[in-house]
């Protein structure tokens, strides 16, 4: 069913430092996920399957690759008369002059002129850097059965990690009453999932009296949304049940591929009932040799396995040379990793190298090793 009256913007110009140097030249939306996939495809296949027409996507820091790659939107069936995909750069000029936006709220701010060609009645604005699978339908039927001015999806979070998040306070009928940022002692463990549904016309006001505001950060959680409760607006949430991740970290990517090795992992990258559209991968199938020895492996095409891969994910176009062993790592696009060398525990970036006899990476270690340049070995 066709979503006409809502709209969505994706938040993607995030600098996604602390994946180091997989985001040092690809904005993090744009890095590679599960064997072929990107992180910007999750939310554009939600999108698309929610039968939501129109998307923006608000794209900053080393977007070119981003902005290439989203522009082309019949990989989600988003590019008919009616339908599309529209890359939106920040316009505004800051201090260093740089385009920038100020904050997450600012990013819709600077592009009001693009949701009101539209006229959409709500709009939901995503984060474009996290993994899940959701029907954002059902969230919009929720949100105008309870005739609420904004829903926030939230998902329950072990009580150990609630102080990592921004945590939303509820009364017993699911009103939002309180809204903590990453609080020290949280009250509840109901986490923010970065997904906003808001009327828009009501938004729209406020984001044009943030924007005159000097004071202000420009940013859902820290003006907006409390904003929105010191005005007594009815927020309510909107509890997620299934699989969800922030991959925000090299040790929380490299652990979102390896839950793809749970036989019971709710994200299920082979429903057809909700399929997660990406590029067509023109690789050949992939080749596993008389000597090799797989062990609970995702293994993509266009790999050629001659030695031992086991608990691993190996995305497009991995070479595993006579002898190697990948063990409990994730091998992105083109890795090649020669005769006899040994991988444990590591994140390899695409293209990297491992030469003959090389180790990388340590099963005893409390991190995951990221490694991105290559690494020489035996002559």
């Amino acid at each position: 069913m066709k979503q006409n009256n809502m709209l969505a913007m994706i938040l993607a110009g995030g600098r996604g430092s602390r994946l180091h140097e997989l985001t040092k030249k690809v904005a993090k939306p744009a890095v590679y996920y599960g064997g072929k996939y990107r992180i910007i495809d999750f939310p554009l296949s939600n999108c698309a399957n929610s039968g939501i027409d129109i998307v923006g996507i608000l794209t900053q820091y080393e977007s070119v690759l981003l902005n290439s790659y989203a522009a082309a939107g019949g990989r989600w069936g988003l590019d008919t008369r009616d339908s599309g995909v529209f890359v939106l750069p920040p316009r505004e000029k800051a201090e260093e002059n740089l385009n920038v936006y100020r904050g997450t709220a600012d990013a819709i701010s600077q592009n009001i002129d693009f949701i009101d060609t539209y006229s959409p009645e709500y709009v939901l604005v995503l984060s474009g850097d996290h993994i899940y699978k959701m029907n954002y339908a059902k969230m919009l039927a929720f949100h105008k059965e309870l005739k609420a001015d904004a829903t926030i999806a939230v998902i329950d979070v072990p009580k150990k990690e609630a102080s990592r998040f921004g945590i939303m306070n509820t009364d017993e009928d699911g009103r939002i009453v309180e809204f903590e940022e990453k609080p020290e002692h949280p009250k509840s463990t109901l986490a923010s999932m970065g997904i906003y549904l808001f009327d828009w016309k009501l938004l729209r006001r406020m984001l044009v009296a943030d924007m005159k505001d000097d004071s202000s950060n420009h940013d859902f959680g820290k003006d907006i949304i409390p904003k929105m409760l010191a005005d007594g607006r009815k927020l309510v949430a909107y509890n997620f049940k299934g699989y969800w991740k922030d991959v925000g970290t090299i040790d929380s990517l490299w652990e979102a591929n390896m839950d793809l090795l749970d036989k019971n992992n709710e994200l299920d990258l082979d429903d057809p009932s909700w399929k997660i559209y990406t590029e067509d991968s023109n690789s050949l199938p992939h080749y596993i040799g008389p000597n090799a020895n797989i062990k609970n492996a995702f293994i993509t095409q266009g790999c050629i396995i001659a030695g031992e891969v086991k608990n691993s994910v190996l995305f497009t176009d991995v070479k595993v040379g006579e002898g190697a062993k990948i063990i409990d790592s994730v091998l992105m696009p083109g890795v090649e990793v020669e005769e006899g060398a040994v991988v444990t525990r590591a994140l390899v970036a695409d293209g990297v190298k491992i030469g003959k006899q090389a180790v990388v990476g340590s099963a005893d270690s409390e991190h995951i090793e990221l490694v991105a340049k290559r690494v020489k070995g035996a002559e």
